[in-house]
């Protein structure tokens, strides 16, 4: 618990030093996240906040939620899945770079990595070499974590 204490004080700091707000209700969709420890859509957010935090919330309310914690960089959206994580790099106060997501399709577990530079420049350049844009560089990678091999 003490670690979610630590994460809630940065993200309002952060806010804060940003001219923001983390509001009960942004907190509380971070601390949902937090305490769930796995992916989950708006709507899985809205179950979990109503049966573990008795906290009724309105789905336009927690999409709101989610786009600002994903523009503060606090959670990532999983596209694939439309599920949100809270980002493994939640206390950096660096640039976190390019995520990469492995994620195990037995237990869902997620492992969050960065990219590293050169490749991510050198993946941006074959999709231009190919006529695309590169608008979105996160990459989802799914697999089967070591655990579930065993």
């Amino acid at each position: 618990m003490n670690e979610f204490n630590t994460i809630i004080d940065f993200v309002e700091k952060h806010c804060k030093a940003r001219g923001k707000k983390l509001t009960p209700k942004r907190k509380l969709v971070l601390q949902t996240l937090l305490h769930a420890n796995k992916a989950l859509s708006a709507y899985e957010l809205l179950d979990y906040c109503q049966t573990h935090f008795k906290q009724p919330m309105q789905v336009m309310t927690i999409y709101r939620i989610l786009e600002f914690l994903e523009q503060e960089h606090f959670v990532h959206k999983l596209k694939v899945s439309n599920q949100y994580v809270v980002c493994s790099h939640i206390l950096c106060e660096d640039e976190h770079g390019t995520p990469q997501f492995l994620i195990c399709e037995k237990c869902n577990k997620i492992n969050e990595q960065i990219i590293d530079p050169q490749m991510m420049t050198g993946l941006q350049s074959n999709a231009q070499q190919e006529g695309f844009t590169v608008v979105n560089p996160q990459i989802e990678i799914n697999g089967i974590c070591d655990q579930c091999v065993e």
